[in-house]
């Protein structure tokens, strides 16, 4: 968890008569997913925003576009639910999964455009399960975003040693880290962010159907309040201790500093991850009981800003340019600024969480925390490594952790996620 001022841290439906289901023919795979343009029958039609949409519209629960240079969940101004799915792949056929990909990307694209999957969640043939599940009808799209990710051990499982990114890398084990296997690691990711928590839910739960009998869900997790923001001017979330967190996070508007934190360039290597960027996924519990019996005075001194505004310490707006020295030594701010880094900066995507008790009586809540970076070993693990003194660490422990590589955008309707890494096997 790192802080504040940081970058880092811390319509109706159609029902006209249509033919037999292909599904009964061919299947869910393949040219059943043939969806690119035309909403099949079935599908719930919504409004949707167009492919220069501004934030504006996500205030009618507008829809996101999926199409561009990068995936959309990323720089993409933060929704206020999360529905985050690390999988593992269980088919060892090439081909099988790189046709999961490519099915899975025509889902999300339907999915994040407010429409339903394949032929609906109703009207088709009666005698097969439908192709949507639908919970989501009805819905507004509520800029729903879906970003993949793939994980180191997806390499070794087709033959791709020779394309892992060497910013790819094991995560080391941090000082206080208390990782628990079954909430860490995976193949792949998909991470879905939308303002209604059961269109992120609806996702997740369609790209898991659909991938029955090649992929499983290893863990997930549920998001709320969003920890950060990627809107400039927009009010700064605060996490459950009660202070705003991610002051300086860098907006989407940013494109500079979103070109040289974030976006992996052409000299970066390896080819393919050209416009993607690497994700870490941090599930961060707070020992929040002990936190509210701590006095206001240590609650501020460990964070180096006030509660109530979000100052740095001795100035007096949120926002002022914190002067660290005037901070003790161990504050969490202190540690987590990028002087204190070597300029080490990262986008954040965090979520609160709360998944009911520990069994001893204590809530079991805290800080999914969501890193996007240029690079791994200078964004988060420099960072990760200068916090091993954070006086924030009395009260809080890593135990889950997971690292990805997020590949490019889907360009257009022929385009589909990883295509730029399995293509030559498609």
């Amino acid at each position: 968890m790192t802080d504040t001022d940081s970058t880092p841290s811390t319509g109706g439906t159609d029902h006209t008569a249509k033919a037999p289901s292909r599904r009964a023919l061919i299947g869910w795979g393949g040219a059943g997913l043939a969806l690119g343009a035309a909403a099949a029958g079935g599908a719930v039609a919504m409004t949707r925003v167009g492919n220069d949409v501004d934030p504006a519209g996500a205030d009618a629960g507008g829809a996101v576009p999926f199409h561009g240079a990068h995936q959309a969940g990323i720089s993409t101004p933060v929704q206020d639910r999360l529905h985050f799915a690390a999988f593992d792949v269980t088919t060892r056929d090439r081909a099988a999964f790189v046709q999961l990909l490519k099915d899975w990307t025509a889902a999300a694209r339907r999915m994040t455009a407010g429409q339903a999957v394949g032929e609906g969640a109703y009207g088709g043939l009666a005698e097969a399960p439908p192709d949507d599940t639908g919970e989501a009808l009805g819905l507004k799209p509520s800029r729903l975003t879906l970003t993949i990710g793939f994980g180191p051990s997806l390499f070794t499982k087709f033959d791709l040693a020779a394309q892992r990114p060497d910013a790819l890398i094991d995560l080391p084990k941090f000082a206080g880290d208390a990782l628990d296997p079954n909430r860490s690691h995976g193949d792949l990711c998909v991470q879905a962010c939308a303002d209604d928590p059961q269109v992120a839910v609806h996702a997740i739960r369609n790209l898991a159907r659909i991938g029955m009998g090649k992929v499983v869900i290893r863990w997930s997790q549920l998001g709320f309040g969003k920890t950060s923001s990627t809107t400039p001017g927009a009010q700064t979330p605060r996490n459950l201790m009660g202070f705003k967190d991610g002051t300086r996070n860098i907006a989407g508007t940013e494109t500079d500093r979103l070109d040289k934190f974030v976006w992996v360039g052409e000299k970066d290597g390896p080819g393919w991850m050209t416009g993607g960027s690497y994700l870490v996924a941090r599930r961060i519990r707070m020992h929040i009981e002990t936190w509210d019996r701590t006095s206001l005075q240590e609650q501020e001194d460990v964070f180096g800003r006030d509660k109530g505004e979000g100052a740095p310490v001795g100035k007096a707006k949120e926002h002022d340019e914190p002067f660290l020295k005037a901070m003790k030594p161990d504050a969490h701010v202190r540690l987590a600024h990028p002087h204190s880094n070597g300029g080490a900066t990262i986008l954040r995507r965090g979520y609160s969480f709360t998944d009911g008790t520990d069994g001893l009586g204590r809530l079991d809540a805290g800080l999914f925390f969501l890193a996007y970076q240029r690079d791994v070993r200078e964004g988060f693990v420099r960072i990760q490594r200068n916090l091993a003194t954070d006086a924030l660490n009395e009260y809080i422990q890593h135990v889950g952790s997971a690292v990805f590589a997020v590949p490019p955008g889907v360009r257009d309707a022929d385009d589909w996620w990883g295509r730029t890494l399995f293509a030559k096997e498609a």
